[in-house]
């Protein structure tokens, strides 16, 4: 899709200009630090052999220069897979050497993407003596993941983050970037990267010092940034019983404006809004306590630029009769969007009304095989308007291969067989992501319905997947999971389909 194009070109040309190169060799010790770093690793068997150890090699690079102890940095991994596993607690590797060693010796569980699992488990051992975290330090949620989910995460995600965890989301596939920006924290551009699996090393650094911003001990600082608000956050220092915190606020160039708030000793973070956007403010937290005395700490946080919607639209779940429409961001301002669409070429058009507490929509009654341009129009309050186009194409009716089957032609290899799809196919793509060993992509002609996949190891799971071709996209896919028997044994293949 064209929308797609455009936002993946987009991200893209942002690493090539604001990215500087991967870094190599030791990095300096970083000190002064505190926090619960924990690492949301996709396990599962839409994940390569090669791809995991990728991810394993870009966990290290990132805290490798952490210090580790009680009273410093702390991490964990958890896996996603069918069930989620702790693979160590926070405090079982206190020196650099054990914990590079132990990210080396994780293995991958295979099995399914259950990331909204995960995440619900995650909740609990963020904050769980057994697990080794501590309750008064800040919560730093790294999840590397291939853009694949069979569960929901949307609510186990938004708990976490209520609680005061700081989300950051590497994608190294093809998520959906509007899931996985209201997943991440805000603003998703500090947040949320989207990076080949190859490419990791070059947002080492960025990610680092992003992590590095909530977890440097004894320090205010300010997360969820946007053009009107931001959350404040600072270490533990006193109690309910012990005293009580005043926060005072003003814009740089106005310190007459100043705002003050009064939070009770059990706070660690305030959220500040109605604020103004593109505006320096300073801040100031002031301990107030008869027990003990703290200095005050200030910092400086800048607010983002006003919001315009839509920035992004996205056309997903193609059918021969409907598509699926969804804008961002959604922003109070907004009483409405109105959309627009029509086949092109043509002069005729059809209007859809959307309130403005939503953003999707399903089109629907729409001609097969044919491209349209859809226009995204948000009504503000204050009666200005603000559009955005894409096209989208619906698919031929039928588009879908059907019984993928596989034969047994020798050691390593298997006959990928398929009964042809409808419509006017102008070939099909085949796609054997392998367990161990690089994935392929083989392309035949639409007279052909099979291909021999060579090179699967003996006792390894690989995805197979095949897609029809058509003028204005590829149709529905159908995949399966082909287990190779280990060498020892009889040769031949067990298959599962998979959703």
């Amino acid at each position: 899709m064209l929308a797609t194009t455009v936002l993946s070109l987009g991200l893209w040309l942002q690493f090539a200009v604001g990215q500087s190169t991967p870094e190599r060799g030791p990095q300096p010790s970083i000190s002064n630090s505190e926090g619960d770093l924990l690492f949301l690793l996709d396990s599962s068997g839409s994940v390569s052999y090669y791809e995991f150890s990728r991810v394993k090699e870009f966990m290290w690079d990132l805290v490798q220069p952490f210090t580790f102890g009680p009273k410093d940095v702390q991490t964990s991994i958890i896996h996603i897979s069918t069930m989620p596993t702790m693979e160590f607690p926070f405090d079982r590797y206190l020196s650099s050497g054990a914990l590079q060693q132990a990210i080396r010796d994780t293995q991958q569980l295979m099995g399914d993407t259950n990331t909204g699992k995960a995440l619900s488990y995650a909740k609990e051992k963020f904050f769980s003596d057994e697990a080794g975290a501590r309750p008064d330090v800040p919560k730093v949620l790294v999840w590397v993941t291939d853009g694949f989910s069979t569960d929901d995460i949307s609510e186990p995600m938004q708990l976490l983050k209520d609680m005061g965890v700081t989300v950051f989301i590497v994608s190294t596939g093809r998520g959906n970037y509007l899931e996985l920006s209201a997943a991440a924290s805000q603003p998703p551009e500090k947040h949320l990267h989207f990076v080949d699996v190859d490419d990791l090393p070059i947002i080492t650094k960025e990610l680092r010092d992003a992590i590095l911003d909530v977890i440097q001990a004894n320090r205010l600082h300010a997360v969820d940034i946007t053009s009107s608000s931001f959350r404040l956050m600072w270490p533990k220092l006193l109690s309910q019983e012990t005293g009580y915190y005043t926060l005072e606020y003003a814009p740089t160039d106005d310190l007459a404006r100043k705002r003050t708030k009064q939070v009770s000793g059990a706070h660690t973070s305030l959220m500040l809004s109605n604020l103004a956007p593109e505006t320096t403010y300073e801040v100031a937290l002031i301990p107030e306590s008869n027990v003990h005395y703290f200095p005050p700490q200030t910092t400086r946080v800048t607010t983002l630029a006003e919001e315009i919607s839509p920035t992004q639209v996205l056309i997903s779940e193609s059918g021969p009769h409907s598509f699926h429409v969804s804008w961002a961001p959604m922003l109070d301002s907004v009483t409405g969007y109105q959309i627009l669409y029509g086949p092109l070429p043509g002069n005729s058009a059809k209007l859809l009304e959307v309130d403005g507490k939503h953003n999707s929509t399903v089109v629907e009654n729409l001609a097969p095989n044919t491209t349209y341009l859809v226009t995204v129009t948000a009504i503000y309050r204050s009666g200005r308007e603000k559009s955005l186009s894409a096209k989208a194409c619906t698919e031929e009716e039928g588009s879908k291969v059907r019984h993928l089957r596989f034969e047994d032609m020798g050691p390593n290899t298997l006959k990928a067989s398929w009964d042809s799809a409808d419509g006017k196919v102008l070939g099909y793509r085949v796609r054997c992501r392998r367990q161990t060993g690089p994935s392929s992509i083989i392309s035949v002609s639409p007279q052909i319905h099979s291909v021999l996949l060579t090179d699967l190891a003996s006792g390894t799971t690989n995805k197979v997947c095949v897609k029809p071709v058509y003028k204005n996209q590829a149709g529905k896919g159908l995949c399966r999971m082909v287990h190779m028997q280990p060498a020892t044994e009889a040769q031949g293949y067990k298959h599962r389909q998979t959703a």
